[in-house]
């Protein structure tokens, strides 16, 4: 395992509900302390680290549509409840010591700042952790399209996918104990496949900018730093598969 890290530049996406830890619902605090530590070691390694958060641990747009309400009314309740997750993690960072910025899509400048690229890279040159809420600022696009949006306007080298297991399988492990990891994957069989890491949006916009994309399991604590020195468990998504691991 390399003391230097594989990427200079990532962006980090994590879901809202690794957030709420053991609670059915809101933010444990604890949990995002720890997330804000894993992060703080990233940067202390020198890698500039951007941040993009779900809400579902508080809100799903979806979840509106599905009873018959309105989508866009309930996509914007969902990336309010991103500007919470955003606010509540750039807290913890400042606790250990990091300084952050949070960006919102969904102007709300009593809270927090506007998006826009120009801002966000000049942060990062600052040495901020960015953190952007508020989705794209559109309704039906998942934080997993933004993450991969805001990756590639950022020039990220790499889009960080914090997950409930350890990489992509070919079934869910915890209902199918016996299907397999890859540890190396491309873009187009993640697509073929239907596997649901990420919303085919997502993950056809990093396979036009060849940005990477490492899934690994948000609840290892040290998991996230580990990876970018090339140890841990994942699986890397990229134009060209690797060689599978023994």
């Amino acid at each position: 395992m390399s003391s230097s890290p594989l990427f200079k530049r990532v962006l980090l996406k994590v879901s809202g509900e690794a957030l709420m830890g053991n609670q059915g619902f809101g933010i444990d605090v604890e949990v995002a302390d720890r997330i804000a530590g894993d992060i703080k070691d990233a940067v202390d390694l020198g890698v500039q680290v951007a941040v993009v958060i779900g809400g579902g641990n508080i809100f799903r747009g979806v979840a509106v549509a599905s009873k018959g309400g309105d989508r866009v009314t309930g996509d914007h309740m969902g990336m309010l409840a991103t500007v919470i997750n955003s606010l509540a993690l750039r807290t913890s960072l400042i606790k250990k010591g990091v300084d952050a910025v949070v960006l919102s899509a969904i102007a709300m400048p009593q809270l927090c700042e506007s998006f826009s690229q120009r801002k966000a890279m000049w942060n990062i040159e600052q040495g901020r952790v960015v953190i952007f809420a508020g989705g794209t600022g559109n309704p039906y696009f998942t934080t997993d399209s933004a993450a991969a949006l805001r990756a590639a306007e950022i020039g990220a080298d790499a889009l960080f996918k914090g997950t409930q297991v350890d990489g992509i399988y070919t079934a869910d492990p915890k209902k199918e104990p016996d299907a397999e990891r890859f540890t190396s994957i491309t873009h187009d069989e993640v697509i073929a496949r239907g596997l649901s890491v990420m919303d085919v949006a997502a993950v056809a916009l990093t396979r036009e900018n060849h940005i990477p994309i490492v899934v690994f399991s948000i609840h290892e604590r040290g998991g996230f730093s580990e990876i970018l020195r090339g140890g841990g468990r994942s699986t890397l998504v990229t134009d060209q598969r690797l060689p599978q691991e023994n």
